[in-house]
């Protein structure tokens, strides 16, 4: 495999319009790969570090040159020279570098931008697709497994709008219809079907960072109402073709100091059982299939407790529950662990960027896959038009993805990359 002759990283806008890092990566033969770093609002306290320089008088405080000279600079000098196909070798030279326990010092933005990079010019160089290439950098060979399906986020709320609903993200879930062209057109039918109905009822159809409706709403329960009316009006049955899944995002409203979650805009403080069972109302009224983020980022206990008492709800797709954890994991091998050995979740959402290497994504996606958890491969809510996270998840044989809603360039970019994908190895 060629070896690495040349690292150049810059500063480029995300979906938001904040600075983030593209980083473009030559090898000795002459093959040339890029790839951008996304960036998330809804942050768990556990994630590698997102390296921004803090110049208030750029970007507000946002840029990112000095994680642009790291790449640039020691990144660079360390790389260069290494074979392109080693992406362990490489991954590992970056973190020893770096020398932090969560990549504080350069970045994990810097370092994250470079691995995605490497990894795609090693698959452009041996000449097959990326998401066979990454497929070659599992532990074990990849079982064959169903295509992933979509999760798409149609309605925003939490820190990825200004809806006034404490839950971040709808989700639809086609689980009862065949074929990933076909769950895409649903989700594309049912999402400006949505769009009719909210007209319909008065409200704004403004779109959230990732692309879902954000339209103001008296209660969870109405948004719920409004997205059931639209798959049945779109022609397809919930419960059946169509379920709904939730990122609750709960550390987004979650007061440590009363122990009390503040849910919006039903103006209630409740507790850690009282908003367990919420969460059983909703799944036993509204067909919710998956539940993210339930509750805060360290309460173990209180995880466990949540799958005892609501596992058994979700019958609507005749599977269990999916219990997901984001903040709680981080994609972070080390938590997952802890998650294990206390039963506090059964799926896992894997983000690079939480972690900032391929190998330790990798890794943790091999971990649960060991532990029959299934995963969900997500985008963030700043992102570039990189479809890297498509590949991954099809390489990978990742059971579900989640990349937003069926609006915005760099949501469809990766919806779009899976359909290609999809033809190729049919």
């Amino acid at each position: 495999m060629p070896t690495i002759t040349s690292v150049k990283g810059r500063e480029i806008l995300d979906s938001r319009g904040n600075p983030t890092i593209e980083v473009e990566v030559t090898l000795a033969d002459g093959t040339t790969a890029r790839a951008g770093v996304p960036s998330g609002a809804s942050t768990g306290a556990f994630e590698a570090v997102e390296l921004r320089d803090g110049d208030p008088h750029r970007y507000g405080g946002l840029g990112v040159e000095n994680a642009v000279a790291h790449v640039n600079g020691e990144i660079a000098e360390a790389v260069l020279g290494m074979e392109a196909d080693d992406q362990t070798a490489v991954d590992e030279k970056m973190i020893a570098l770096d020398g932090t326990e969560n990549k504080a010092r350069l970045g994990a933005n810097a370092i994250l931008g470079v691995s995605l990079a490497v990894c795609r010019a090693a698959a452009k160089s041996s000449g097959k697709p990326l998401y066979e290439h990454i497929g070659t950098l599992l532990s074990k060979k990849k079982q064959k497994a169903e295509f992933v399906v979509p999760m798409f986020n149609i309605l925003n709320g939490g820190k990825h709008s200004d809806s006034g609903l404490s839950v971040q993200e709808f989700k639809i879930i086609p689980f009862g219809i065949v074929g990933y062209a076909e769950q895409l057109r649903a989700g594309s039918e049912i999402f400006h079907t949505l769009k009719k109905v909210l007209e319909h009822e008065g409200y704004a159809v403004g779109v959230g960072d990732e692309g879902g409706f954000a339209p103001r709403l008296e209660s969870h329960a109405q948004a719920f109402e409004m997205i059931i009316r639209a798959v049945r009006d779109a022609g397809y049955r919930p419960g059946e073709d169509i379920c709904i899944g939730l990122d609750v995002a709960a550390n987004s409203f979650y007061d440590a100091a009363e122990d009390q979650y503040a849910l919006k805009p039903e103006g209630v403080s409740l507790s850690r059982e009282s908003i367990i069972n919420v969460y059983r109302e909703w799944i036993q009224k509204y067909f919710v299939v998956s539940i993210e983020d339930g509750l805060h980022e360290e309460d173990w206990h209180g995880w466990k407790l949540m799958q005892e008492k609501l596992g058994k709800e979700a019958v609507a797709w005749g599977k269990p529950l999916l219990f997901i954890g984001d903040d709680l994991l981080v994609t972070n091998v080390k938590r997952l662990e802890k998650a294990i050995a206390e039963h506090s979740c059964n799926a896992v959402l894997i983000k690079p960027n939480q972690i900032g290497t391929v190998t330790e994504t990798l890794r943790c996606m091999e971990l649960a896959a060991k532990n029959h958890m299934q995963r969900i491969v997500s985008h963030r809510s700043g992102e570039t038009i990189d479809d890297f996270i498509a590949d991954f998840a099809v390489g990978t044989g990742a059971e579900f993805i989640k990349t937003g809603s069926l609006s915005r360039g760099e949501r469809i970019a990766k919806y779009n990359r899976l359909l290609a994908i999809r033809d190729e190895t049919v």
